[in-house]
């Protein structure tokens, strides 16, 4: 009987072991570019999933042999900074006089909820941002679904404006970033990298006497067609064969890859726009759909020499993807160290898009 228990406690402790040598890898593999290692850039999306299971490890050698607990425990310190980055826990803050709202919110062509009519998405999200009056709001897919959404957000900001990413004979591909704001728009350009229907923008605003560059971003999506979810969903779920599960998850598997590696440069591009315009001295904030978790290359490589205001001021996991099955925050805003964030927020109250609004107040110093 002794010995079947030393055989079970060797086996949790190997257990135990691989688990946290590969949670702290899946941790920091946001440092590996996807072009070089494409079939690893996808494990960032499983980083909640080891927490979850060193966290059971962790009560279970509470439980049964406390002295091993260091196993998961170890673990856990190591990868502080991933976790905290995929999970941060803050409370709110009393917000300081002078803060500017800022919404980052891809509202899908007005039309991304298929449960709505386009006038309802059109509407609920017309009337969601006059209710929440933010100094700024950018926006992906903005494009105008023939609601007249523009000319309508045209009534309560003071200065708006969009530019068209798509490339021309994308295939009919169409893709817009907005920016809908109280403050002065000095300048608007085009942040250059190879896409078909993607891009970003930079939009100069005059704030306070002081010219602001507001990055508005949607990176290289998945290209999932509605079948290829469905399949995602079948394969979370358990609704489908062994083979059939492994034959769907290779191809998904291989289909993120190829869009990590699209989205590697475009992140890398932004990145060196951000860093040309603070050493200008540029106060700078970056916004928009990254379509990347927070463990990924994409997000750290623009968030290098940012404040990720998620991160800074938010609390949680923070979903803002918000289709079935789908659980990540694929939505980010970041700021320079000109100002610092509070109050960071996932608003799943708004379902007209299928993405939720990121809200966060900016305070200069």
């Amino acid at each position: 009987m002794k010995s079947v228990k030393n055989i079970l406690l060797g086996l949790f402790t190997g257990i135990s072991v691989v688990c946290a040598v590969l949670m702290v890898l899946v941790g920091y593999s946001d440092r590996l570019n996807p072009v070089s290692y494409p079939l690893l850039s996808w494990v960032g999306m499983t980083m909640p999933a080891f927490i979850i299971i060193n966290l059971v490890l962790l009560f279970f050698w509470v439980i049964i042999k406390w002295r091993r607990a260091w196993i998961p425990v170890v673990a856990l310190i190591a990868c502080y900074g991933p976790i905290r980055t995929y999970i941060p826990l803050h409370s709110r803050s009393t917000l300081p006089e002078g803060s500017i709202k800022v919404i980052s919110y891809n509202v899908c062509g007005y039309m991304g909820n298929k449960a709505y009519s386009q006038k309802e998405c059109t509407d609920s999200i017309v009337d969601y941002l006059r209710r929440e009056q933010p100094d700024i709001a950018c926006l992906q897919e903005d494009q105008n679904n023939g609601q007249d959404a523009f000319g309508r957000l045209k009534q309560f900001f003071a200065y708006n404006d969009t530019i068209h990413i798509s490339r021309e004979g994308a295939g009919g591909a169409y893709n817009t970033l907005g920016i809908h704001t109280r403050y002065p728009i000095v300048k608007r350009e085009r942040i250059y990298y190879p896409s078909d229907s993607n891009g970003s923008a930079a939009f100069f605003l005059l704030i306070d006497g002081d010219t602001v560059v507001v990055i508005n971003n949607h990176l290289e999506s998945f290209h999932l067609s509605p079948d290829e979810r469905q399949g995602y969903k079948d394969v979370l779920k358990g609704n489908i064969g062994r083979d059939s599960a492994s034959a769907e998850t290779k191809h998904l598997i291989r289909k993120v890859s190829e869009a990590n590696v699209k989205r590697a440069p475009q992140a890398e591009a932004v990145h060196q726009y951000v860093s040309a315009q603070q050493a200008i001295g540029h106060p700078v904030i970056v916004c928009g759909d990254f379509n990347d978790t927070p463990i990924s290359y994409a997000r750290r490589t623009i968030a290098r020499g940012l404040k990720d205001c998620y991160v800074e001021s938010g609390s949680g996991l923070g979903i803002s993807f918000n289709q079935g099955g789908f659980f990540f925050r694929i939505d980010q805003m970041m700021c320079s160290n000109h100002f610092t964030p509070y109050n960071c927020e996932v608003v799943n109250t708004i379902d007209a898009s299928d993405h939720y609004p990121v809200v966060c107040w900016l305070k200069k110093d």
